[in-house]
């Protein structure tokens, strides 16, 4: 696959793993034309979530998505949620997703996190490919966690993820092990009476309660 294929992947992914507006709906064509120059697995992958999302009414797809991604604790698309769950030590990992946005001059909005998996893709695919895909790599074993925890719920969501992964290199044993952890831990909690000294992840500035919401 080409560096220009793995940015189209990217770039069709963070649209698709975005809150389904109908703005994103009025793409899926352009969106299957454009996964269709991709080689398999990642090109058929997008297709076949493009086609169901075509055959599922915007309201399904939407509920869809919130029941997925919102409700469900193992397929949250934020990437360091993963690791450090409402801990003061995921306001760091939201710091570091921060400063390489920033480094690259891009400026996030007051209440969109960092490390959303659909921010990180955009910004791999546009902006920064060289340190997207370096943030990608860093989160690769929860990438292929996220990527399970859609396989066993059945979601056509899926693909999507199967489709990024493919534009990664193959785990390693390392990569194996860590998925392991993570889905024998699951995301922790901030130990009972921390709460008042939680921080903003994208101020660190003491907040009353660390916010945990979704892209939108």
């Amino acid at each position: 696959m080409s560096e220009r294929q793995r940015r189209i992947v990217w770039r069709i992914a963070a649209l698709l793993l975005d809150y389904p507006t109908r703005q994103t709906l009025d793409l899926l064509e352009d969106m299957a034309a454009a996964a269709g120059s991709v080689p398999a697995p990642a090109g058929p992958a997008l297709v076949s979530f493009v086609d169901s999302a075509r055959r599922t009414s915007p309201m399904e797809l939407a509920a869809h998505y919130v029941e997925t991604f919102d409700l469900r604790r193992r397929s949250c698309l934020h990437l360091s949620y993963y690791a450090y769950g409402d801990t003061r030590k995921r306001g760091m990992a939201l710091l570091r997703f921060k400063h390489a946005y920033k480094a690259a001059g891009v400026a996030l909005g007051d209440h969109e996190l960092p490390d959303h998996l659909a921010v990180v893709l955009e910004f791999a695919a546009g902006v920064d490919p060289t340190s997207g895909r370096r943030l990608l790599l860093e989160y690769r074993p929860v990438v292929e966690l996220l990527r399970l925890s859609l396989v066993d719920s059945g979601s056509a969501y899926a693909h999507v993820l199967g489709a990024v992964c493919a534009t990664l290199p193959e785990l390693g044993t390392a990569d194996r092990r860590r998925i392991a952890e993570l889905a024998a831990q699951g995301p922790p909690e901030e130990e009972v009476g921390l709460e008042p000294f939680a921080m903003d992840p994208l101020t660190m500035e003491p907040t009353a309660q660390a916010e945990m919401g979704g892209r939108r």
